[in-house]
């Protein structure tokens, strides 16, 4: 099983670059872009609340469960 961070595909909907959201959350590029690359092993609480509050979207719409026969 996977959870994929959708966070690019957000990114596009709401036409926002990498650093006018980094700006927005203030979390450093280098974070972001390992959350848009889905390199990330975890994820506070904290910074999926600002991720979601910075694109007006839920938690459900940046994070998918993929189970392991679909990777």
């Amino acid at each position: 099983m996977a959870i994929l961070v959708n966070l690019d595909v957000m990114m596009a909907k709401r036409k926002i670059s990498l650093n006018e959201l980094s700006a927005m959350v203030d979390i450093s590029l280098a974070n972001l872009s390992i959350l848009k690359n889905n390199k990330c092993r975890a994820i506070r609480f904290s910074t999926l609340n600002a991720l979601c509050r910075a694109l007006g979207c839920q938690p459900s719409d940046l994070l998918e469960y993929v189970p392991d026969e679909d990777i």
